[in-house]
This record gives C-alpha cells, structure tokens and sequence, in this order.
C-alpha cells in the first residue's frame, strides 16, 4: 500500500459536498481509502486512522482543506492528488463566483432571510449558530460533535427569541415543501411531522406522498434534543408552531427513545395540544403509552402514517406486494443446514433502531452497535454475532468518510465480509433517495449483492437479500427503477422499513 496527501490553504468547503467529493475519489480505481475534509484538530486526528504522518500536518488549519490518499501503489496516489482539482470541479456546477464570505455578507445580499443553514466542523459550528441566532435567523444546524453544552446554550438562546435550532446533527427538515438536508420531493399537505432524526421524518413523509397527501413542515431538531440534558427544546418549539400553523390539521412525532424525564413531559404537552397528536417513540414499550389518553400512540413507522391519513378519511395502502407465505417457503427451502442469522446493514440510523423493537417484539435476540438495550451491543462494530444491525451512519463509520447514503463503499466491503459468514441466511438493506443522496444508491451496491449471492450458492447454500426504499415519484433517482434493478438481483423489495423487517422476521422465524 501507498500513501500521500496535499494541503490547500485556504480553500473551505463545506463537510456535504466534501462527502460528494470523497466518494469520487474512492470510485477510482486502486483507491482503498481517502479522506477530504478540513485542517481542524477534531478531522487531523482522523487521519492517523488511514496510517498518515501527522506531523507533516501541523500547519494546516480549520479553513485549509487537506486530501489524503491510500491507494495499491504510488502512481495511482500520484496520479489521484495531481487530477484533485478536476475531482473537485466536477462536483461544483457552474455558477458565478460569489463575494460572499460571512454571514454578515450574506444578510446583506438577502436582508429578507430568516434562516441559516451551518455545516462547519462541529468546534466552529455552534459559534456561527450563535451569530444566526443574534441575526434574528432559524437555524438548521447539519454539523455533528457540536458539545451538549453548546447545544443547550443555543436553544435557550434561540427560544427567548422566538427562534427554531434544528439540530445539531440535524439530518432532514421540509420548510413550507422546501427540503434541507436530507430530504425527498414529497407534496405540500396537512400534516405536521417533528422528529430528531433524518431517516424516521424521510420514511413519514414519502409515505404520507406515496399515499396521496401532502406534509405542512417536517422539522428536525437533532440527535439529542430528546435526551433528558436538553429537555426536548426545539421538540416543543417545533409543535408550538405546527399547532398554530393554520396549513396544519395534524401532527406527528417520530423518534427513537426519548429521556425518561422529557418522554413524560411531551405526553402531557401531547394531552394538551389543540390538534390530534400521533406519537411514535421507536424502542420504548407500547403498554407504557397505550394507557394515556389525548394522543395516538403508533408503533411503527407505518402505523404513525396510517393513523396520520386516517384523520383525513384515508389509510395507509399495502407495502408489500408478495405473497409473504410462498416467498417465506421458497427462500427458506434453499438455505443449506447451518444458516440461521440475519444481518442487517443500515444507511438510516432509525431503521436499525426500528430493526431491532420488531425483532425484539417478535421474541428474536438481535444485537447491534446501536442496541436498544446495553446488553445487546456489539463489542465491535466490524464484527457481527447470531443476528445483527448495524448502523452504517454511525460516527464510527463516518468520521472522515463520506455517509452510507452518499457513499456505499463502506456498506459494499460488508456485504461481502456477511455473505462469506456461512451462518448467514439473510441479508437486510435500505435504500434511501432524495436531495443530497447517492444519485444511483442501488448501483452503488447492486455488484456487491450479486457477488454475495454467488459466494452462498458456492458454498451449496442460498442468501436471501430483503430491502426496503424510501424515496417518491418525484426524486431523482427515479424510484421505479432503483426498485426494478433490486428485483431484477433476486432482492425482495417492500417501501417500507417496517414491512421488510416483518416479512424477515417471519422468514427467520419459519426456519426456526
């Protein structure tokens, strides 16, 4: 292996597009490992984990943007670092060169704006959030590793004014039908969703399109405003509003386990609200909702919509499309004596959380790296055990490197390293689409599948490979297709998380 890196100084961009930029380096061939971020301390420490000399990055700065390169020999590190700047420049449209270089420059040109969208290392973060927030701006803060502190500072600051932060580490939010961050093109409608995390509001609200209606706002507040040491913050700010918006009839919260302290505090906001309120807190135990009254408590994902279109006279149609009992006997008929466990590989950190409460539900020990309960943790990340889910968009996986749901290189590897575990008897995926995803998600992985199929017939046994897709009619990535080249793989396809993690449970459960 060869390694090298350059340093440009002065030369900021933003983490999102360097994610973009990344992952055209890793589709090189040659490339094994790269890394394209900025000079702070946080991001030169993560460099060593790809083997480079540190001291040679001393210089560099938070505003310098350094690229590192780990590739078969040195001509194809060579080669990569001298063509950086066309890597670079076919990320970038054409447009015209901008003066605008501050927040300060940017309310200038736009006096009329009302909200800042950050995405900085996360030590600089908070301190721009805080100029937004004196600025009278909303922020949508897409930076992770911003400290408890900061966070908690923020919101309070933004909440004496009247003022959202959505985030940090707030992944997807829909404005008034506009998307910000991670986001799908869905309808403008009637109803409301909050939620901490990017894959649950995505999952919501192309269902709530795919099934004819339309979403008011979808708001973000990050990964740990639930968490009993920011109280739900911008939770509550966020069904303030969406309780007086006029455009919005109902309204649904869908998040991971809250803290205990903020969980009873939301379902006595819930009893209070002027508006039907659908809950779904993934992992916490429907018996402790199911006896409060004044809200709806949804289980899934799935349910949270169906009772969401319910108020509308509407409901949620079939996600499934097969014939689970004959697929179930068909797939399971063809593994061989030993294979047993299902391993699930995740871009959606919701998905895996959803993942692992069917399961549970279902009376199946699942284990994982983001595990519902302590005891069912992975002590790697790397290394699965009887039946597993592992959140790919984990911090473990995304330090340095682009996110699964723009670069699946990382999720691929896996795929193979699963499919040569001789216990392994089903594989479970999801596929998300919308703005600032993969362009082509399924081909990204498509090569990987096939050859993980081929590895378990080899050996005289067969891989069932399920998936979910999130996305609409209107994304990029053209649903209908990304949809038909899974079929065409042998992949049992659902459009919804919850369902594929049924139809596999199910599957497991017959084999047992």
């Amino acid at each position: 292996m060869a390694s090298g890196y350059i340093v440009r100084k002065n030369q900021y961009y933003d983490s999102l597009f360097l994610m973009g930029v990344n992952k055209r380096i890793l589709d090189r061939s040659g490339v094994t490992q790269s890394a394209v971020l900025m000079g702070s301390d946080t991001n030169k420490a993560l460099l060593a984990d790809i083997g480079l000399d540190l001291a040679g990055l001393k210089g560099a700065g938070p505003n310098d943007l350094v690229v590192a390169v780990v590739a078969d020999n040195q001509q194809v590190v060579d080669e990569t670092l001298n063509q950086f700047d066309q890597i670079l420049n076919a990320g970038i449209a054409p447009r015209a060169k901008t003066t605008l270089h501050t927040l300060q420059d940017g309310l200038a040109s736009r006096p009329n704006a009302n909200l800042a969208v950050i995405s900085l290392p996360g030590e600089y973060a908070a301190g721009e959030a805080r100029k937004a927030i004196e600025s009278g701006l909303h922020v949508f803060l897409f930076s992770d590793n911003v400290s408890i502190e900061d966070e908690l500072e923020l919101k309070k600051l933004a909440a004496g004014k009247g003022l959202l932060v959505m985030g940090p580490d707030c992944g997807t939010s829909l404005i008034g039908g506009k998307g910000i961050g991670f986001a799908n093109a869905v309808r403008k409608g009637k109803i409301g969703a909050v939620g901490p995390s990017g894959t649950g509001l995505q999952e919501f609200t192309c269902q709530v399109h795919n099934a004819g209606q339309g979403i008011s706002h979808a708001i973000g507040t990050g990964s740990h405003d639930l968490s009993d040491s920011i109280g739900g913050l911008t939770t509550f700010a966020a069904l303030d509003a969406l309780e007086a918006d006029p455009g919005t009839e109902v309204i649904a919260v869908i998040s991971k386990p809250p803290g205990p302290k903020t969980l009873a505090k939301l379902i006595a906001r819930f009893k209070s609200s002027q508006k039907p309120v659908v809950a779904c807190f993934l992992g916490v135990e429907q018996s402790a909702l199911e006896k409060d009254t004044g809200f709806f408590p949804a289980n899934t994902i799935d349910c949270a919509v169906d009772i969401s279109l319910r108020v509308f006279g509407g409901e949620l149609p079939s996600l499934n499309g097969h014939d689970w009992d004959e697929l179930q006997r068909s797939e399971s008929s063809e593994w061989s004596g030993e294979q047993r466990y299902l391993r699930g590989l995740f871009a959606g950190g919701t998905f895996c959380y959803q993942s692992q409460q069917i399961m549970h539900q279902a009376g199946l020990q699942v284990f994982s790296n983001s595990p519902l309960e302590k005891k069912f943790g992975l002590e790697h990340p790397e290394k699965s055990r009887e039946h597993s889910v592992v959140d790919m968009g984990d911090d473990f996986y995304t330090r340095g490197r682009p996110h699964p749901m723009i670069d699946g290189t990382w999720r691929s590897q896996r795929i193979l390293s699963e499919a040569r575990d001789s216990s392994v008897s089903v594989l479970l995926l999801d596929f998300i689409l919308g703005h600032n995803a993969s362009l082509d998600p399924v081909g990204d992985l498509l090569e990987s599948i096939i050859e993980a199929k081929r590895i378990a017939r080899e050996r005289g046994g067969f891989l069932s490979v399920v998936a979910s897709v999130c996305g609409t009619d209107g994304d990029l990535q053209d649903l209908e297709l990304q949809i038909k080249m899974l079929r065409e793989a042998g992949v049992i396809v659902f459009q919804s998380n919850a369902s594929a993690v049924s139809f596999c449970t199910e599957l497991i459960k017959r084999r047992k």
